[in-house]
Formats: C-alpha cells, structure tokens, sequence
C-alpha cells in the first residue's frame, strides 16, 4: 500500500511550509529516513526524511508552493502501485495538530520519532529531540497544548520536576565548569538539545551575477513581504543618539581573556543585547506589540538579532528570555545562534516570538541608518560601526574617543518621541556608564 509523505509541523506555532527543493524525482528509489526534500519554514531550511523506503511514485507539492501543515505532498510505494483515486485531487490542508511528519510507532517512547503517534497523539521534532536527550517517557508527561498535545514546555517542566539531567556525553556545548556566577545554567535558551547537523554547507564563494532576470527564493520573497507589510502598516520614526564606548572597550579588554577561557566570544553585540534589556526593563512599553484591541506589552524579552547571510538575505534569531541573562550568558547565546544561522542550522521556533530587535549594521561600515520595524514588534534598534573621533568632553576639552551612533525606529502609534528618546538615552547611559 502506498505512504504518505505530509508536510510537518516543525514547530510550536509553524502551521506552513514552502518545498524548496525535492532531492528525490519521481521514479527514483529512496530509503526509509533518506533526505527526500528541503522545505523553508519562516527563512529557514529543513530536510524532511522519507517515511518509508520504496519508488517516489508521484510528487503533489511542486518546488517553491507553500502548503498548510498535514498536506499530502507525495506518494511513495513499489514500482507500478495504483495510487488511490483521492492522490490526483488538488492539494488540501489537514488541521495543523494531526500534521504528521512520518506514521512509524516507536519502537519505546523515549526514542520516540516526531510525528503522528497513535498513543500520544503529534509529537514535534523539537520535544522528540528533548525526550531523547533527557531519557524521558512521553507516556508519563500530561500534554498542555491543543487538544492536549505535549509541548516542549511540558518535557522541560516534567524534567525539571524529575530531577533528570541530561546524559553527560550528550550536554550541550554551553555546560562549561567553572563558570560561578557568571551564568545561571537554569537560562532557558540554553536548555535546547544540541543542534542538528548542517543541512547544507555554506556557499564557499559568491558567484557574480549575471545580467538579466532572477527569479526570487522563498528567503528574499519573504524579507520582500514583510518589509513592505511592515512600512504599511506602522507609522515608522527614527530617532539617533551617540555613545562614548570608552568603559565599554576598557571592560571587554580587560575580560576577553577569561571568557575565551570559557569558550565565550565576547562580542560588542553581547554589550549593546544587555544595555537593551537593562532598557527595556525600565521602559516597559517598548517591548510591546499594537493592536486594535489595544497595546500589547509582553511579559518577557525575546530579543532578536539580525544575522547577515550574505547574498542570501537576512535572519532574525531569538534569544528568549534575555532578561534573565547575564553578560556572558547573552554572549553565548549570540555566538551560539549567529553560528548555526550561518550554517543553516537554526530550528523554525529559534526565529519566532521576538519582542524587540537589534540589527548591527556597523559591521558593513554603515555609521547609521533607519531599520525597519520587525513586526509585530514596537522597535528596533540599529547599531553603527564604531570609531574614534574627537568629542568635546569635561571642561571644553577636546579628546578622542570611541563613539557609535545608535538609531531606534519605533511605531509611532504606539511610542511619542518623548519615550522613544528616553528609552534611547537610557541605552547610551548604561554603555556609557558600564559597571565591571
């Protein structure tokens, strides 16, 4: 009898994908959990594996459609198989919690495969990845999300209670000893199983362009729509404040050394992330989301950070839970997202959920400029290249320092320029004033 290949859910809240790229054409033989195709989820790229070994017999979601979650979008059998007479039907979306990624019962459920399980109900590879990397018994776990379908809060909430760690050879790149106080290992974006491995590598040149029409990827026409939407839909105001970053430098000198000790980077992006939360927590409202029922102000910061991904665009990762981070803890978690954003290696719900961004375009050179908004989101912060220049300090003297324009472009709705303006001179304090 025939199988079934379904788009996934590969996320909390991913109810969609678009088929990049089938790695198998029809006719072709393929292996059970053998790459068949590559899907992009909110600009980032999956390899879906074949649910069963067999003939791709007939293939329903060409490349570059988007297709709900649940959607049949090929069929796999033996050479010759009659398919079922529904197979030639126009493509239609199953309800996003039946969406599975593969029909194959567990063989236990701590090795529990993501997808459709006739026991558990949908199991997302994301707390497929946590049961295994905990050793946990779905079975034992009481699922809060529809319908009640086990969420990735729910694994986290039944290990904590358990008191299981994960297996030493398993702990995640961040487990460093020796850390003290420095970082709290409870720091949420860290209790992420370790990463997948690199879907693909990465270009390792540029090829020039040629003249002449280029059709556009999912990744460009994504950025396209959601900047349009974005200046459309919110009034946007940049306002631009300049920072010494004298105590800034002196800090970073003076610890670089002993974080690389503990395998940390310290970045000038981990600053700015911590003056923007310290600024967040005193100006609330900027961490919030319009809506015509009113203003949404989040309850935590998920700061996001714009990755450049060369010619291929431009990637959003979160950090979730920022305010509960220490220095070295943002530190990690940029080093760690930017990385595996590089490398195609984030997971759709790593770019989700963000309440305020950051965008460093001082890397390109750039002294300033004014970002656009990531909707939802209230604000956005950019990041100019940092350099010295002569500035008048105390008593009329002038001296050379290390200054950096910072701009925030904000929803007018939602910020006056009053509020915008102090929530900025509250970043330019805190960098300027930086406590060791």
């Amino acid at each position: 009898m025939p199988t079934k290949v379904i788009m996934p859910q590969l996320g909390e809240s991913v109810v969609e994908g678009t088929v990049t790229r089938w790695l198998k054409q029809e006719g072709e033989q393929v292996d059970e959990f053998e790459a068949l195709l590559e899907i992009n989820t909110d600009k980032v790229d999956s390899e879906i594996p074949s649910p069963a070994k067999g003939t791709l017999l007939k293939i329903l979601a060409p490349e570059g459609q988007t297709v709900q979650a649940g959607t049949v979008i090929a069929w796999i059998g033996q050479p010759g198989e009659q398919l079922p007479a529904a197979a030639a039907e126009p493509l239609k979306a199953a309800p996003a919690e039946h969406a599975p990624a593969a029909e194959l019962p567990p063989e236990s459920s701590e090795g529990i495969a993501a997808g459709r399980d006739r026991d558990l109900g949908f199991i997302s590879p994301v707390v497929a990845r946590l049961a295994k990397e905990h050793r946990v018994d779905l079975a034992q776990v009481k699922g809060s999300g529809a319908g009640g379908r086990i969420t990735k809060k729910d694994v986290l909430a039944f290990v904590e209670k358990q008191g299981k760690p994960a297996p030493a050879r398993e702990a995640a790149a961040w487990e460093t000893p020796g850390m003290g106080e420095l970082f709290r290992p409870s720091e949420e974006v860290f209790q992420q199983p370790a990463a997948p491995p690199p879907l693909a590598a990465p270009r390792a040149a540029i090829e020039p362009l040629k003249s002449g029409l280029h059709p556009l990827n999912s990744m460009r026409k994504a950025i396209a729509e959601r900047m349009v939407a974005s200046v459309q839909s919110a009034p946007h105001v940049t306002t631009v404040m300049e920072a010494d970053l004298k105590r800034v430098i002196a800090h970073r000198e003076k610890n670089l050394a002993a974080y690389e000790r503990e395998g940390v980077k310290l970045t000038f992006t981990a600053y700015f992330a911590a003056a923007a939360v310290g600024a967040l927590r005193a100006f609330p409202l900027v961490n919030s989301s319009w809506s015509e029922q009113g203003i949404l102000i989040h309850p935590q910061i998920n700061l996001g950070i714009a990755v450049s991904l060369g010619e291929d665009g431009l990637i959003v990762p979160v950090i979730r839970g920022a305010d509960n981070l220490s220095l070295i803890g943002l530190a990690r978690a940029v080093n760690d997202l930017a990385e595996r954003a590089r490398a195609r290696r984030l997971l759709p719900d790593e770019v989700r959920d963000g309440t305020f961004t950051i965008t460093n375009h001082g890397t390109g050179g750039s002294l300033f400029a004014t970002p656009i908004i990531n909707q939802p989101q209230c604000a956005i912060l950019g990041v100019g290249i940092i350099q010295k220049r002569p500035v008048v300090v105390e008593e009329d003297a002038i001296a050379v320092r290390p200054m950096v324009y910072l701009s925030l472009t904000f929803d007018h709705r939602i910020l006056d320029g009053a509020s915008a303006d102090g929530f900025l001179g509250r970043i330019v304090s805190l960098l300027e004033n930086w406590q060791d």
